[in-house]
């Protein structure tokens, strides 16, 4: 997502909307470099100036990067409230899902994800689909939904 993206995301004044951005970016910037305490904090901050979608879900998954799942799957849900043609949150779920073992759960989610009218990358539901399958010995599936990945 790119600044102009996400500036003409919803009603809302542009300098709260820019404030947003920015603190989203500044955000992005502590999670990858591991400071996932301050990158909570400036997505909070971000979502309180504006809420978008995107936000939500990186507070989402600085969440799962701190093991706190729970947390991050409640993000995603509210990232979904505010946008639901956004496909991430979905696929983050079912990631989410993965990971705690619940494989059944995940894979309406990972299904939602790939019907999303806005995904920026279509791959990865496909990739956690091969993943469930594979885990659940369903190799035809998992093998299906791998060759479809590779198509994106």
């Amino acid at each position: 997502m790119n600044q102009q993206d996400f500036l003409q995301q919803g009603e809302g004044r542009e300098e709260d909307k820019l404030t947003a951005w920015n603190l989203f970016q500044q955000a992005y910037e502590c999670q990858m470099n591991g400071k996932l305490d301050d990158a909570v904090k400036l997505y909070q901050n971000s979502i309180d100036t504006f809420p978008t979608a995107e936000a939500y879900t990186f507070l989402g998954w600085t969440y799962s990067f701190m093991g706190q799942l729970d947390e991050a799957i409640e993000e995603c849900h509210r990232a979904i409230e505010t946008d639901p043609d956004f496909g991430n949150p979905y696929n983050d779920i079912g990631a989410y899902l993965i990971e705690l073992n619940r494989l059944d759960e995940a894979i309406p989610w990972l299904e939602r994800a790939t019907k999303a009218k806005r995904y920026e990358s279509p791959a990865f539901p496909h990739m956690n689909l091969g993943r469930v399958y594979e885990r659940q010995g369903d190799w035809m599936r998992a093998i299906d939904s791998y060759k479809t990945a590779v198509t994106f």
